[in-house]
C-alpha cells in the first residue's frame, strides 16, 4: 500500500548536511535518529499523520519553523492515506452508528489496520487522537511530548494497549515517534480508543476533523527542540514557558509610531535596568 511517505532532504546515506548552523552534529549510523546541539544529545522526533486530507496539512509543514526543522534533521513527516486501509471496491472507512443519529462513525478496521502498519515498524512509536474527551493541550504538555516524558503525560495503560496490539515490549527503540489519528465526520467508533495512548483536546468546541489539532500540537511541539527557534532560549523566555507567565511586551523599530513611544529604558543600552523593566512587566494569568 501506498502510505504517501514525505521525507525532505533525505539520501541514502540520511539527511543532506546542508544549512547545518555552527554547534551542531549529526550521529552516523544506519539509524540516524539523533543530532547533537551544542553538546546536548537531541532524539528526532518523528510524527506520522494518518488522514484523508493529506492536502490540508502538508503545506504548512513545508513552511517556515517546520521545514527548518526537517532540513535540520530533527523531525520527519510522514502520511498515512487512511482510505488505504479502507474496505470493500469503494475503500469505505466510516459507516452509520448502532443505534441510529445523524452522521457517519469512523470503523474501527481501517484504523487499527492503518495504525498497526506504522507500528509494525516501529512497536514504540505513540499514538495520539484529537478529541473533545481529552487532556487540554497545554505548554506543559507540550514540553513533555517535545522531550519523550511520557510518564508526566496522563495517558491510558500502556501494557493494556500492548497486551491488546500483540506488540512484544522487547523491540521497543529509543527514538520518539507520534502517530496523529485525525478523525473526520461525526467522530469514530468507541473501541479505537482502545489502541490510543493520548487523548488530546484543544479546547470546548468542535472541528470538522483532526487536521487542525495536529498541526497545533506539532507545531507547539517542534518549536522546543533545541536550535529550531534560533536562539538557544528563545522558548525559554516565551509566554506559558513557567506555566501561567506572560511574556515582557516587545518593540522594535521605529522608536516613535504615531506618538507611540518604545519605552527609553529599552533603549538605553543598561541591560540591568532592561531586565528589571521586563521582569516588572512580565504578566500572569488571573
Amino acid at each position: 500500500m501506498n502510505s504517501g511517505v514525505w521525507r525532505l532532504t533525505k539520501t541514502n546515506s540520511g539527511l543532506k548536511q546542508t544549512n547545518v548552523p555552527q554547534g551542531w552534529a549529526r550521529n552516523s549510523g544506519e539509524n540516524d535518529r539523533k543530532v547533537v546541539f551544542h553538546g546536548i544529545i537531541i532524539d528526532m522526533i518523528k510524527f506520522t499523520i494518518i488522514t484523508l486530507f493529506r492536502e490540508a496539512i502538508e503545506p504548512y509543514l513545508k513552511s517556515s519553523m517546520m521545514w527548518k526543522a526537517v532540513d535540520k534533521g530533527l523531525t520527519e513527516f510522514e502520511f498515512v492515506n487512511l482510505r488505504d486501509f479502507g474496505l470493500g471496491p469503494h475503500k469505505s472507512v466510516d459507516d452509520t452508528p448502532y443505534g441510529g443519529g445523524d452522521g457517519m462513525l469512523l470503523r474501527c478496521e481501517p484504523v487499527f489496520s492503518a495504525i498497526e502498519s506504522v507500528k509494525a515498524k516501529d512497536p514504540e512509536a505513540k499514538v495520539i487522537l484529537p478529541t473533545p474527551v481529552g487532556e487540554i493541550w497545554n505548554q506543559k504538555l507540550a514540553k513533555a511530548f517535545a522531550k519523550g516524558e511520557f510518564e508526566k503525560i496522563c495517558c491510558r495503560d500502556r501494557s493494556r494497549a500492548l497486551a491488546q496490539a500483540s506488540i512484544p515490549p522487547s523491540n521497543f527503540s529509543n527514538s520518539i515517534h507520534y502517530i496523529i489519528l485525525c478523525p473526520h465526520y461525526e467522530g469514530y467508533d468507541e473501541r479505537i480508543l482502545s489502541i490510543v495512548d493520548y487523548k488530546i483536546s484543544l479546547g470546548k468546541y468542535v472541528l470538522t476533523g483532526g487536521e487542525l489539532p495536529a498541526l497545533v500540537m506539532i507545531d507547539s511541539i517542534i518549536r522546543l527542540i533545541p536550535g529550531v527557534l534560533g536562539g538557544e532560549t528563545s522558548a525559554e523566555i516565551e509566554s506559558f514557558s513557567e506555566g501561567d507567565n506572560l511574556e515582557y511586551p516587545q518593540y522594535t523599530r521605529p522608536e516613535d509610531f504615531r506618538g507611540m513611544k518604545v519605552p527609553e529604558v529599552l533603549l538605553s543600552g543598561n541591560h540591568g535596568e532592561i531586565a528589571k523593566w521586563r521582569e516588572e512587566h512580565s504578566g500572569k494569568l488571573t
